[in-house]
């Protein structure tokens, strides 16, 4: 089968529509760089226009596929398979739309997120700070691609990993979802007293190693999180790796974002090395389910505290004296018994996605290089 020669504007537009005066939505759904990982996307609320950030500016349609202009090697990128009416996208992403009757839009968005096009943009990423590439490096790309035929079956079969995937993050979000309803009803009902986060949980600070440290090899090393770009629905997923951890979160840790978005909050499932941009907490009585769904009701608004003139932060001291709202000991370890059914099933749910997305990216690049054929 002969695949065609050319380049990624070939098969797309390029940020074809900004925000204009005409536009007839009030309220946005807004999605910045801190809301969208490698193919997940943080659900947003309804924020008015007149309030947005200047950089809200890219309308997004279904189909459409975002990705970041900026950092492009932390792979921030999302298919818009559905999306609501009112979605912006900040101008640190570049929104694809494919071209009717010549792109299938699931192909499109597989190809950018190919660990290859990715190399290639940070290969001509420019500036110290803030590396980034522009839209033209991104459609410039020299790319070989299929008849759309060819296009649909190779989207189709990756599709099926994803959906399984999908359908795993579903229920797990009905679980989270079940288990805040429990605590939610045990705050309602149950006699409670405030205690700080100091008397309640040992709290680690991250700190960052060295960047020589960080590496994509998993053998021998701990996975490392700077910051929020890897936190899923429950657990933070893995990407990078460091061989010189300074500061450790254990299995089972929740962490917790201290710089801005400051009050994104995930477990992990493994040991873990953390930088400056998260803190880890432990329950010092063993309650950490409980503590998890504590943290979340006081942190409902991101930045609820923290300052700095640049980015919002939040210090160990700040964080030890919140106030948290909590029962009984007793009433705290039959929710935690409760809870840790639930837990356990998201982590399994969690680990079959592992496995899914690791099938999923072995047979990525072979597809789309015409290796296998379909």
């Amino acid at each position: 089968m002969k695949w065609e020669k050319g380049n990624v504007f070939d098969l797309c537009d390029i940020n074809p529509e900004n925000i204009s005066r005409n536009y007839p939505h009030d309220f946005i759904r807004y999605f910045d760089i801190t809301s969208v990982g490698s193919g997940v996307v943080t659900s947003n609320d309804e924020i008015p226009l007149s309030e947005a950030p200047l950089r809200a500016k890219r309308v997004v349609r279904k189909d459409d596929t975002i990705l970041a202009t900026v950092r492009p090697g932390n792979r921030s990128f999302y298919y818009f398979k559905s999306p609501f009416e009112n979605s912006i996208v900040s101008t640190g992403f570049a929104v694809l739309r494919p071209k009717a009757n010549k792109t299938d839009p699931r192909f499109l968005y597989y190809l950018i997120s190919e660990p290859g096009f990715t190399a290639y943009l940070v290969a001509y990423e420019q500036g110290a700070n803030y590396p980034a590439v522009n839209p033209d490096i991104i459609g410039g790309k020299p790319i070989e691609f299929p008849p759309l035929p060819t296009q649909r079956k190779i989207a189709s079969i990756l599709s099926a990993y994803d959906d399984l995937i999908e359908n795993n993050l579903k229920r797990i979000k009905l679980l989270e979802e079940k288990a805040f309803l429990i605590y939610k009803l045990i705050v309602q009902t149950e006699k409670l007293e405030e205690f700080t986060i100091e008397e309640l949980a040992y709290v680690i600070m991250g700190q960052s190693p060295t960047s020589d440290t960080y590496t994509n090899e998993k053998e021998d090393n701990l996975p490392f999180h700077q910051g929020v770009t890897n936190f899923s629905n429950y657990f933070v997923e893995h990407r990078i790796y460091c061989n010189a951890p300074i500061k450790i979160a254990e299995e089972g840790d929740i962490l917790f974002s201290v710089r801005a978005p400051v009050g994104r909050i995930n477990f992990t499932s493994d040991k873990i090395c953390i930088g400056r941009g998260l803190c880890a907490f432990r329950s010092k009585k063993g309650f950490q389910n409980y503590f998890y769904h504590q943290l979340k009701e006081f942190f409902f608004a991101e930045d609820v505290i923290g300052n700095g003139a640049i980015f919002n932060a939040v210090t160990k001291v700040e964080l030890m004296k919140v106030k948290l709202k909590t029962p009984s000991d007793k009433i705290q370890q039959e929710f935690e018994v409760e809870a840790e059914q639930m837990y356990n099933l998201i982590l399994n749910l969690t680990k079959q996605n592992t496995k899914l997305r690791e099938a999923r990216d072995i047979l990525l690049p072979r597809l789309m290089n015409g290796e296998v054929e379909v």
